[in-house]
């Protein structure tokens, strides 16, 4: 799997708020690899994580619940 950034088509969190805390993931390329590559918005060119589709269904339910709340 690619995880070069510019490479991929990144979706901004509909979670995420003007305040800077954003998180994008590339959706795209998460059915034809098997992971959700993620990455923080504000360092379009950093790290990309690469995560297995069941942990990030379990964040993203988290956050729909309020269970990761800060």
């Amino acid at each position: 799997m690619t995880t070069d950034p510019t490479t991929l088509h990144w979706v901004k969190s509909s979670y995420s708020n003007n305040g800077g805390t954003c998180v994008e993931w590339a959706p795209a390329s998460t059915s034809s690899t098997s992971a959700v590559p993620v990455r923080d918005s504000k360092d379009p060119h950093g790290p990309v994580l690469v995560i297995a589709p069941a942990a990030w269904s379990a964040f993203v339910a988290g956050i729909k619940a309020g269970e990761l709340s800060a």
